[in-house]
Order: structure tokens, then sequence, then C-alpha cells
């Protein structure tokens, strides 16, 4: 197992304003990790695939993904389904972060392989508070050796 510092957190989100709430909020409760931002589900595969504009560019070995459905170009369906059908990937942890709070959609991201859904409140305060507790959540969690 390894120290959360040394796990880069991929925030998949095509809200600019989201993403930087939920950067300000794993702030807030003590996150110091690495984060980085794919506004679309192209360009998440792309990063953890290493290929595209990642291509032979180094990253943390290991991630966290926080991952929208609600995405351009490829939607969090589709980059769940690629990142837990391939087996260099298939043990990353996914967090869903998403404002679909229809219980279908809950069902088929665990049937993908989500490992935790969470759905944004709409409220500032609410979503602030979310993404905070998070932030607490990871700093307990064990994360998998290897992809």
């Amino acid at each position: 197992m390894h120290d959360i510092r040394e796990i880069a957190i991929l925030l998949v989100e095509d809200d600019p304003g989201h993403a930087r709430l939920v950067e300000k909020n794993l702030r807030r409760a003590n996150i110091k990790n690495e984060i980085v931002f794919a506004p679309n589900g192209q360009e998440a595969l792309d990063y953890l695939f290493g290929e595209g504009a990642h291509e032979g560019k180094e990253h943390a070995g290991h991630l966290l993904v926080l991952l929208d459905l609600n995405l351009p170009v490829l939607d969090g369906y589709q980059v769940l389904q690629r990142l837990k059908s391939d087996k260099r990937t298939k043990r990353i942890p996914v967090i869903i972060l998403t404002t679909t709070d229809d219980p279908r959609e809950v069902i088929r991201c665990y049937e993908l392989g989500c490992n935790v859904y969470i759905t944004k409140p709409m409220d500032y305060e609410q979503f602030a508070e979310a993404i905070h507790k998070i932030g607490l959540f990871l700093m307990v969690v064990m994360i998998p050796n290897g992809g």
C-alpha cells in the first residue's frame, strides 16, 4: 500500500467552476496530492493510457479518479468502461462525482466497476461540504498497488 501523498488525483470535470470548487475543498481537507485536470473523457483516457497529448509523458504511478458522468467527447460511462476493462487500469479507484441521481445510473456505474458514487449537491455550501468530506475520506482509504 502507498502513502496517500504518493497518489495523484485525476479530476475529470468539464465545468471549470466545479473543478475549482473540488480542488479548493480537497485542499481545505488537507489533501496535498497532485491534482490533474481533464476537461473531457478523451483527455482522461489519453492521460491514463499515455496517448495523444500525454504520449511519452511521465505521470504518477498511483492514481485515484474523480469522474463526472456528463462529459463532452466521451462521457463518464465510456471512460469508466474503458478504465475497468483494461488490465493496466482496472484497479484504479474511481469515485463518480455527478449531478445524476437516477437509481438506474447509479446501478449502471457500479456494474461498470466504480468504487463510490456521490451525487453533487446543487447548493454551493452543500457541494463544498461534500467535497471536504471526500477529502477526509481520501486520508483514510487504502489504494491498491499497481494498475
